[in-house]
C-alpha cells in the first residue's frame, strides 16, 4: 500500500511545480520589470527543442530496445553519460541563441534572459515533476484499491509498481528541491547565452554555457549509469553546481550588465538567482 504520507508529497511536488515558476514571475515582474513575453517564448522554445527535436534524435541514436533498455547504457556507458550531458546542453543553449536572436528585435533588455530562464525552467518543472506527480498518484490510487487491470497498463511493470509502495515519503519531495536547482540553472545560463547572442564578440559564452549545462547534468547522468547510486548525494553535487553556474552569471552581470539607464544590475541577478537556489 502507498502511504498517505506520499499521497500528500506527491500532491506538494505537483503543486510545487506549478507554483514555483509562476511566483518567481510575478514575485520580480514589477521590480525587475520581466515580461510574459520571453517566458512564453522560453516555455516553448524548451517543448520545440527538447521535448521534440532532442527526444526524435536521442531515440534515433541510442535506440531503445522493446522493453525500454538501451544498449549503449551497458555497452559502452562513458559514451552513453557524453551523449546524455551534451545533447542536452547543445539543445537547450542552442533553443536560447535563437531565441534570442529574435526576441531582442522588441525585448533588448537583459531582463529578457531572466524571463525566458524562468519559462523554460518553469514548463520543465510542470512536464517533468508536475506530470510525474499526477501520474504517481493515479497509480498509487490504482495500487490501493487492488485494480486488476494495473499489470495491463502500458508502462506500468512491478518494479514502478514497488517503487511507489517502498519509497520513502520524503524523497518525493526530492523532485521540488531538484526544479528549484534546474530553475536556478536555467535562469544562470539564460544569462550567458543572452550576451552571447546580444553582445559583439561575446559569442564565446554559447559553448561555455553548453560546457556548463553539460556539468551541471553530469551527477544524474552518473546515477543512471550506477556510478553512483544516492538520489541525496546527486541532488547534493546539483546544487552546488547550480550555486557555482549562478555566481559565474552574478560576474557577468557586473561586468556587462547594464540596465536601460546603464546602471549595473548584478544586485538584480543575485536576487533572483538567490531566490531559485
Amino acid at each position: 500500500m502507498v502511504s498517505n504520507l506520499s499521497f500528500l508529497f506527491m500532491a506538494v511536488a505537483g503543486i510545487f511545480s506549478i507554483a514555483l515558476p509562476v511566483v518567481l514571475f510575478l514575485f520580480w515582474r514589477r521590480k525587475h520589470r520581466l515580461r510574459i513575453v520571453p517566458a512564453l517564448v522560453g516555455a516553448a522554445a524548451f517543448i520545440v527543442f527538447v521535448m521534440v527535436l532532442e527526444q526524435l534524435i536521442s531515440f534515433a541514436i541510442l535506440r531503445p530496445d522493446a522493453d525500454g533498455t538501451i544498449a549503449l547504457l551497458s555497452t559502452n556507458p562513458a559514451l552513453y553519460v557524453l551523449y546524455g550531458i551534451f545533447a542536452a546542453g547543445v539543445f537547450e543553449e542552442t533553443a536560447r541563441f535563437i531565441a534570442f536572436k529574435l526576441l531582442r528585435k522588441k525585448h533588448d533588455g537583459a531582463e529578457t534572459a531572466l524571463s525566458y530562464g524562468i519559462g523554460h525552467g518553469g514548463i520543465e518543472a510542470v512536464i517533468v515533476l508536475g506530470l510525474t506527480s499526477v501520474n504517481n498518484i493515479a497509480l498509487s490510487v490504482m495500487i490501493n484499491s487492488g485494480s486488476a487491470e494495473l499489470p495491463a497498463i502500458a508502462g506500468v511493470t512491478a518494479e514502478t509498481m514497488a517503487a511507489l509502495v517502498e519509497t520513502s515519503p520524503f524523497l518525493f519531495l526530492v523532485g521540488a528541491l531538484e526544479r528549484v536547482f534546474a530553475v536556478s540553472i536555467h535562469v544562470s545560463l539564460s544569462v550567458f547565452v543572452w550576451f552571447a547572442a546580444t553582445r559583439k564578440g561575446k559569442f564565446w559564452l554559447y559553448p561555455v554555457a553548453i560546457m556548463l549545462h553539460a556539468t551541471a547534468n553530469l551527477s544524474a547522468a552518473l546515477m543512471h549509469t550506477g556510478v553512483l547510486d544516492s538520489i541525496l548525494l546527486v541532488e547534493f553535487l546539483v546544487g552546488i553546481t547550480s550555486l557555482l553556474i549562478a555566481l559565474l552569471a552574478v560576474y557577468l552581470y557586473r561586468k556587462l550588465g547594464r540596465n536601460d539607464e546603464g546602471a549595473p544590475i548584478s544586485k538584480e541577478l543575485l536576487e533572483i538567482t538567490s531566490n531559485s537556489a
